[in-house]
Parts: C-alpha cells; structure tokens; sequence
C-alpha cells in the first residue's frame, strides 16, 4: 500500500523536529489540511495568515452551532488523514532497466560501478520518500530497489535521480523502464537471484553479483531492515533454486555465450587457428579465458593492467600458452588479432573507429573481419567501430542468438524453479509482515519502563536518604526482574519466527489487543518518527 502522495514535508517540518518541539507543538502543525483532507506543514507564516483570513471569512456567514460542527469534522478529518498515513505500509519498489526492456546504449549511461553504490544509496535515501535502497547494476540490468513512503511520489523522485545521474531524459527511461511492487518486486529479485531472469538462463554470476550487494550494502546508512532482508532472503532462494533444481545442468555464462557466439561466427575450419586476444583479466576475463580453452584454444594473448591476475589464471590453466601484454601495447595486440573479447571496467571505450580502421586486415581463412566480442556495460567497444568495412562488432545485447536454442528444456526447468520461488516469497512476506509487531514491542518495554521507574522512585524516596548503594542496587534489581517476568509472556506472543506454531495472524491479533489494553496505539508518534529519520538523513 501506498502513502498517500499528496503529504508535503516542508521547512516547518524541519524546524519543528530540530527545535525538538513538544507533541502539542507538533499537533498543532499538522491543524492545516491539503487536498484530500491530508495535513500539509505551512511554509510560511504568510501562508499561515492567509489560510486563517479565509476561515474567519468562511466561518463569519455561519452561526455559533454551524461552528462547532465545523470544527469537530475538521478534526475529525485531520485524525483520520493522519491515521490513513501512519498505518498504510511503506512499499518496496523496483524501477530497473533491463537487457529486456532497454538497449546497452542506455543501460550503459545508467551504469553504476560497484565502488559508487554506497554513495547512490546515499543520495536516494535523501530523496523525501525514500526511506531504504540498494542498487544492482550488471552488464544486463540497472534495477534500483528502495522503501518508499509512497509509491507515486518515490516513482517520480527515483526516476528523476536517475535521469540527473545518467543525463538521459526522464520520458526516454519512462519508455523503456519497468515498475513492480511490493510482492511482484520481491517475486523479481527472486527470479533474478535465481537466474531465471538472466540473458542466459540459470547463470551463476548473477547470484554472485546479489551478494555482492548485500557485502557492499553493510554499515551503509540506508540499506535498511528491509532491504537488507530482502536481497539476503533473494540469496537463500538463489541456492536454493539450483540446489533442487538442475536450472545450472548446463547453463552458460555471458562470457561463455561470447565465445559460443565468435565460433558462430567464424569459418569452423578456422576455430583452431583464429588469433584470440582478451583485453582484461578480472572475472568475466577469465571466464573467457576458461571457455576458450574447453574449445580447443591453445593460445592466446591476454592484455591487462598489471601482470598479477594473469599469472594467477596461468598458474591455474596448466598447458595453455598465455602471453601477458600491457594496456600500452593493446593497439598492437588487436593488429595481430582476428578475435577480440573486451570486458574492462572502462568508462570510456577503449576503441573507437579512427583507431580500428587504422588496423590491418585480417585473412580470408577468418571470414575477411575482425571480430570485436565486447560484454563490458559500459561497452569498451564504441558503437562507431561497426562502421568499419573489416570489423564486426557484439555486445552483450547481441547474445540472444545463443541462448535461443534449448527453448523448451530452459522453460520446463523454470517452472520447477518457480514452485520454490513462490514458496519463498511467501515466507519473505510473512517475516516482513511480523516487523509490525516491532513497534509495540518498543512501545511496551518503554510503558513497563516508565512504570518502574517511577515506582522505583517513589519507594527509594520512603526509604530515606541513607540508603546504601547495596540496597538500591538490590531494590532496582527486583523491580527489574518483575517486569521482566511480566513481560515475558506478552513479549513471547508478540514474536513470529518459526520456531513455534504460533501463525502470523496471531501474532497481529495478540499486538492489537495489548495495544488496545495498554493504550499504545499512538499513530501519530509512528508518523513523527518516520518523518523525523527523514530530517535526520538530510
């Protein structure tokens, strides 16, 4: 469920929570309402003043009875705008662009490098209705999950975030993003965790890729409760799905697509002899690498930064001849290659056309092209390139001619892996339902709290003065102990874990009832908080 969108937090807001206001204070700021019978914050004394003149105005042509009523219907309807608020549930949101939806070009301009995910959180949890996000950017996807107090409104400001970032227009991702919510979003990350969602179905990298999310997200502000939970349950389903499944039997990578793909695309009689470069050596390098040489390739050429990661794959490939060369020599490698598989994490590409033409031409016995396999986003390989006469260039949008075949093998599997799926996202929905409860959980220990804090007083102060420390030790300690026995059975039935048969509906009966019999339904307090993490963020 959605906040209602029309809830302007303004300057007053701010200047409320950091003076620290009493609840009356913060009451009274809400006794203006906007459309829809939503509270709005005034802004200014100004528009205080003008809204006043016009209720004076209005309320003159009424009588003393006419009065009244109007002013017990208008608090009537503040209660409830601000009761509609605090209990409708914030929303996890996706808004992601695809290898699906949205071509490289795009998708490579809204790239997030992994060192830049902390600060991305960041900035969206800054945004007004942002409350929690984590980003997942690959070669194939650019999805943003976030907690949002509205779904409008946390939509909009995410897309505009992205369309400031990249410089693409907001109409242009509107057209070719994608929007999915609460448990259509959670059922999304599942299927991506799972491989299901993948270019190539089953793939591994991309379970890697969503713990690395998790790894990155930790101590950051923002990758909050829910979040978090979200993707660590998303890795849980991801192994679970190829541990009972065989989704994985067989299943190929993106790197190992691109050299499915340069085979395709080469004479067969040539597969032995074409001149294989590899211009980066990090995983996706060396995942090449490995493909390469289960074809048959017994040599080639490796470029990288520096020699460590080379000599480590050398060290693991035994009789294979790897020869290292630096990023310098890297024009002079692709002149004496036919095949040339690019995936650095250039920001800029590391070939463009003046410098392709320039290359000498390849042999007929490889087709009379050179081949540019490029499966970095962004792409190493400008899209200029192609316009050159002996070059033929692949990105990672170009793949889907591999993955085509084994269509019915790859939609049966998918649907044994969609039982779990859906069995998973029910259980991710019943533990984000039992966070409910943490409120009146708080809410109770601090009643209990304050209850024996006073009492505590008041018995300390008969006991006199001269009291040792011993003793107001050993007092504190009973009263202490008390209610934490007290509390122990009501605190046991307000938890939904698992570990009994205690069902989550429950659980939710239990929480309403000790919050109708200790008074603890303080919506407005829910509301105040929510908003004072808002001011505190920014």
């Amino acid at each position: 469920m959605a906040v209602s969108s029309a809830f302007v937090v303004g300057p007053k807001l701010e200047t409320l929570f950091l003076n620290q206001h009493n609840y009356l204070s913060w009451s009274s700021s809400l006794g203006h309402l906007g459309l829809h019978g939503v509270p709005v914050i005034p802004r200014s004394n100004r528009s205080r003043k003008g809204l006043s003149q016009r209720a004076r105005c209005e309320l003159s042509s009424s009588d003393s009875a006419s009065m009244a009523s109007s002013i017990s219907a208008l608090e009537l309807l503040k209660t409830s705008a601000a009761d509609r608020y605090t209990k409708e549930r914030s929303s996890i949101i996706v808004i992601g662009l695809s290898v699906h939806t949205a071509p490289v070009e795009m998708r490579e301009k809204l790239a997030i490098p992994e060192a830049e995910w902390p600060r991305a959180i960041g900035e969206l949890c800054s945004l007004n209705h942002i409350e929690e996000a984590a980003v997942l950017s690959t070669c194939n996807r650019m999805e943003i999950y976030v907690l949002a107090l509205s779904q409008h409104r946390g939509v909009k400001e995410v897309t505009e975030w992205m369309s400031k970032t990249s410089g693409i227009p907001v109409s242009e991702i509107c057209e070719h993003r994608f929007l999915l919510y609460n448990k259509d979003a959670t059922r999304h990350l599942f299927e991506v965790s799972a491989g299901l969602d993948s270019l190539v179905l089953g793939e591994g990298q991309i379970l890697a890729q969503v713990k690395q999310v998790v790894k990155v997200g930790q101590g950051v502000n923002g990758f909050g409760r829910n979040i978090s939970g979200l993707f660590k349950h998303a890795i849980t389903v991801g192994k679970r799905v190829r541990t009972e499944t065989n989704i994985a039997a067989g299943a190929v990578s993106v790197s190992s697509a691109a050299v499915e793909l340069a085979l395709m695309k080469l004479p067969e009689s040539s597969h032995a002899s074409a001149r294989m470069l590899v211009i980066g050596a990090g995983k996706m390098g060396k995942l090449v690498i490995k493909h390469l040489v289960a074809k048959g390739c017994t040599k080639m050429v490796v470029v990288n930064r520096s020699e460590e990661k080379v000599a480590a794959i050398r060290e693991e490939i035994k009789g294979i001849e790897i020869i290292y060369k630096s990023l310098d020599q890297m024009l002079a490698c692709a002149a004496e290659a036919d095949v040339i598989f690019t995936s650095t994490a250039s920001e800029t590409p590391l070939f463009l056309k003046e410098q392709v033409q320039d290359l000498p031409s390849v042999g007929q016995e490889v087709g009379g092209r050179r081949l540019f396999l490029d499966i970095s986003v962004p792409r190493n390989v400008g899209s200029c390139v192609a316009e050159v006469e002996g070059a033929r260039v692949y990105n990672v949008d170009d793949l889907k001619e591999v993955v085509a075949a084994n269509k019915e093998d790859r939609v049966r599997k998918a649907m044994e892996a969609q039982e779990i799926i859906a069995e998973e996202s029910k259980q991710f929905a019943a533990w984000r339902d039992s966070l409910e409860t943490v409120p009146t959980i708080k809410k109770l220990r601090a009643y209990a709290e304050r209850i024996r804090v006073a009492e505590l007083e008041k018995c300390l102060s008969k006991m006199g003065d001269n009291i040792d420390k011993k003793t107001r030790k050993a007092v504190d300690d009973l009263s202490r102990g008390i209610v934490n026995k007290l509390l122990h059975g009501p605190m046991q039935h307000l938890r939904c874990d698992g570990s009994d048969s205690r069902t989550l509906s429950e659980t939710l009966e239990n929480m309403h009832a000790l919050n109708r019999m200790y008074g603890l339904e303080t919506d407005l307090s829910v509301l105040e908080e929510k908003l004072r993490a808002k001011v505190g963020q920014k």
